[in-house]
């Protein structure tokens, strides 16, 4: 499997009323995973935060597809569906597998970078476009210029 980012057990407060994975741990999972993503290429959260800049969801789309239990084992797979160069928006897809390769969930998320000062979008600096351009990219994968 490509494009793993992030790997882990399901842990009992990440479970729900219905006994199986909870509907924000989904988030949680995703979450770490792009972080995990952003560092493994050069670009930690740390560092973005040096610069006052951060990321900011728009949407967040999580399509169920098989339960997932305490103790399961899951890998969250993370790829770049689009990307807009021009104002630095983004979209990524995240599937969620079991460690029996059942694929549990697929997550979308769009979003932009914000500068924290400001309050407002901002664009990645030249230096930081290089960076995200080493980013895991789908099979549908759009860049964008306007």
């Amino acid at each position: 499997m490509e494009n793993v980012c992030y790997e882990g057990q399901v842990i009992w407060a990440q479970i729900d009323a219905n006994r199986h994975l909870r509907h924000s741990a989904y988030a949680d999972f995703c979450a770490q995973a792009r972080s995990n993503m952003l560092e493994k290429i050069g670009l930690s959260l740390d560092k973005i935060a040096e610069t006052n800049i951060g990321p900011v969801l728009f949407r967040e789309e999580l399509v169920y597809l098989r339960e997932i239990h305490l103790n399961d084992w899951v890998q969250v797979t993370v790829v770049m569906t689009k990307y807009n160069t021009a104002n630095s928006r983004f979209s990524f897809r995240h599937e969620i597998y079991r460690s029996d390769g059942t694929k549990c969930a697929v997550v979308t998320v769009d979003g932009a970078w914000m500068d924290l000062v400001k309050r407002k979008l901002t664009v990645l600096s030249p230096e930081w476009q290089a960076i995200v351009e080493q980013l895991p990219k789908s099979e549908d994968y759009q860049e964008l210029s306007a």
